[in-house]
């Protein structure tokens, strides 16, 4: 299991503006790498990010909170997600939303691919 921690948003990435403005297909912007979680940063702001990650058989993400609400999408594969104490099979094209402040945590039962999109600043206040 990874502990997952976020880049410093605003940082200029040549890559990222590689992609504005193309069709791109999300699962295939980070490869699978044996053994280990890859992730690749699309979009980061103050007000949010996107992130694709790529999980090998018997990875994951450890159990941790997160201050804003989180929506991961299942791309290619199968995992198993826990949400507060709940454990969710979720496979190709499912999706699921952490509640900001509530404990989750996943692992691949097959290697999968996910995007995770965080909102960091709504109507409600919140920063």
């Amino acid at each position: 299991m990874v502990e997952w921690k976020q880049d410093e948003p605003g940082k200029p990435d040549k890559k990222r503006e590689e992609l504005k403005g193309k069709v791109i297909r999300l699962s295939d912007l980070v490869e699978y790498a044996d053994g280990t979680v890859a992730s690749r940063m699309v979009i980061n702001r103050k007000c949010g990010s996107i992130t694709i990650f790529s999980f090998d058989e018997d990875e994951g993400l450890s159990e941790h909170t997160a201050p804003f609400d989180a929506v991961v999408t299942i791309l290619d594969g199968e995992c198993e997600v826990w949400v507060a104490g709940t454990t969710y099979q979720m496979k190709t094209g499912e999706t699921i939303i952490f509640p900001a402040g509530v404990p989750h945590a996943l692992s691949a039962i097959t290697k999968f691919k996910m995007s995770l999109v965080m909102i960091k600043e709504g109507d409600d206040g919140r920063k």
